[in-house]
């Protein structure tokens, strides 16, 4: 592990690449058997304690994420028959409920209408810790449950800054074309950029990163990233 891991870093430069260059040298980093995913990391110049500079959101990535998702919904009357033709996996109120405290979570994403809001509550605790709880901000409480159930199986990710700054999110496969990496990260980038709040100052990125699921790292040029829109 450690050969293979010392033999993959020595063929990155210790400099800043730029988007293009670092999507290129992912394809050399792959070592495994496995199609790894690829892994962009950001520490951003806010104060996540400021409500202001909480950077939250999601975006559907215009190649997908490579990853067949579970969706699962909460909902009642006509939204019912609406999440089950848009294809969620699992679509249910109170009996989801009984399903989620038992243990039984068999989804990776949960999307619910907002007069579902009451019953998802109670599972605050459980769903809580699996950043499984929906939250309108990101478009998983929402009347839309057709949009959401394809925007989750089309390939959206959610993304937040954690209290230090950072973040992290999973934006594609490493058998993904070079271009289409670079298209899926992009897209990512700009849909962060446009949360740059008013009152965080000076440089937006203060580093920014790609790898492979069991890669090193791959520094990006952050000034670079900050021009995409």
């Amino acid at each position: 592990m450690a050969k293979r891991y010392k033999s993959l870093k020595e063929k990155i430069e210790q400099r800043d690449y730029s988007l293009a260059e670092s999507c290129e040298l992912l394809k050399e980093l792959k070592s495994t058997k496995f199609d790894e995913s690829v892994e962009v990391a950001l520490n951003l110049n806010v104060d996540p304690r400021h409500a202001d500079q909480m950077i939250r959101g999601a975006v559907v990535l215009p190649n997908g994420t490579g990853k067949t998702v579970r969706v699962a919904v909460f909902a009642k009357g006509v939204k019912v028959d609406e999440a089950k033709a848009a294809g969620a996996d699992i679509v249910g109120n109170d009996d989801l409920v009984e399903t989620v405290m038992a243990g039984n979570i068999d989804f990776d994403v949960l999307i619910a209408t907002p007069d579902c809001m009451g019953l998802v509550g109670k599972l605050g605790r459980v769903l809580g810790p699996k950043g499984l709880m929906p939250n309108p901000k990101v478009g998983t409480v929402t009347m839309d449950v057709t949009k959401a159930v394809n925007d989750a199986k089309g390939g959206q990710v959610a993304y937040r800054v954690d209290k230090k700054g950072n973040m992290q999110a999973a934006v594609g496969k490493i058998s993904f074309s070079t271009e289409a990496i670079k298209e899926n990260i992009e897209a990512f980038i700009a849909a962060v950029n446009k949360q740059k709040p008013a009152s965080a100052k000076g440089r937006f990125y203060t580093n920014a990163a790609v790898s492979l699921t069991m890669s090193p790292s791959i520094n990006v040029d952050a000034s670079e990233l900050m021009d995409i829109k």
